[in-house]
């Protein structure tokens, strides 16, 4: 068969069903309990992985929906973390938010997303990628009172993490995608030991890994830190050397509508890149040539079959009209791109 050319996926989250969770907001709380939960996110995941279908999305992923947050529904599967008991922090320097407290030594006691990976696995037949916190978002996500080191605990992060990765590829998963932020903020943590955790948290997989870095969900907080950062971001120039040296197959950044100099693509050359064509901070849905236009300017710095046309970040807090739409744009795009290129 032959080999799909600009395969599109999305990097993050769907809008959950307005019965299973409020719309258009992050921390959402389920509206339903016990087996009706569990049947609730099952039903939500088949209609994430209908609307990738019908929007001819080539890598699917699980949209998220079987859980409440990226980092939070993975940390309260571990021991040694406390979410009765919380304190108010300040996640990647940006905004407050009300997180769990690390009281003692943390373990993963069993799989989290590993049955929800197998059921999504027997839906379809395509490609289907999976997201996980990265250990250093991880750490800036909750208020660590035991090991007092972000280090520290990244690397029992990353250990965790390792064990459920390993078994989520048995379960079929083509490719994990660990979800790192903060990467786009704590350099220096990067560089001295950010990257070496996350390779830890890669240890011995065999199906694709990427990292996913961008600059947050359309969320005000979010958007007002953009508007701090100049005519250009290039914050992705301070980590992508240490990107480019790792056993990281796929690096995903955010594209459309930033102002990331797209030349920044040269740092990772002859990595696979998940291109972020489509903007979720806002409502506005992209034509195709818009899409097809973002993908033409990376096809300078990025070789064809290494480019995997993707959105900037995930889609919670839209509507899911306009999430649809934007699926629809994506892949419309990556058509055009494609039949210029014959291929």
């Amino acid at each position: 068969m032959k080999k799909l050319v600009l395969p599109t996926s999305i990097v993050g989250s769907l809008p959950k069903p307005s019965w299973l969770a409020p719309p258009e907001k992050l921390w959402s709380p389920w509206k339903l309990e016990g087996n009706q939960l569990y049947e609730g996110k099952q039903d939500a995941l088949r209609i994430s992985l209908q609307e990738q279908q019908l929007a001819g999305v080539d890598i699917i992923s699980d949209g998220e929906q079987t859980r409440q947050h990226f980092v939070t529904t993975f940390i309260e599967h571990l021991s040694g973390v406390d979410f009765v008991n919380r304190k108010v922090v300040k996640i990647r320097d940006r905004y407050d938010a009300s997180v769990p407290i690390v009281v003692g030594e943390v373990a993963r006691q069993k799989s989290v997303f590993v049955d929800d990976a197998k059921f999504l696995r027997k839906q379809t037949n395509k490609p289907i990628k999976w997201a996980l916190p990265g250990p250093m978002t991880m750490v800036d996500t909750l208020y660590d009172d035991h090991y007092k080191s972000r280090e520290k605990l990244a690397w029992e992060f990353a250990k965790a993490l390792n064990e459920e990765a390993r078994e989520l590829q048995d379960a079929g998963v083509d490719i994990i995608q660990f979800d790192e932020p903060a990467f786009n903020v704590f350099f220096n943590e990067v560089n001295d030991w950010g990257m070496e955790v996350l390779e830890r948290a890669i240890e011995g997989l065999t199906c694709e890994t990427a990292i996913h870095i961008c600059y947050g969900y359309g969320i005000k907080a979010n958007n007002d830190w953009k508007n701090t950062l100049g005519s250009e971001w290039r914050q992705y120039e301070e980590i992508f050397p240490k990107i480019q040296n790792s056993a990281i197959d796929i690096v995903s950044l955010e594209c459309h509508n930033s102002n990331v100099p797209y030349n920044l693509m040269e740092l990772v050359r002859g990595k696979k890149v998940m291109v972020g064509a489509i903007d979720v901070a806002t409502n506005t849905i992209e034509t195709p040539e818009e899409v097809a236009a973002t993908l033409r300017k990376a096809l300078e710095f990025v070789n064809i079959e290494n480019l995997y046309p993707s959105t900037n970040c995930g889609m919670a807090p839209l509507s899911r009209d306009v999430a649809r739409g934007k699926l629809n744009a994506l892949s419309a795009g990556a058509k055009i791109i494609r039949k210029e290129f014959g291929v």
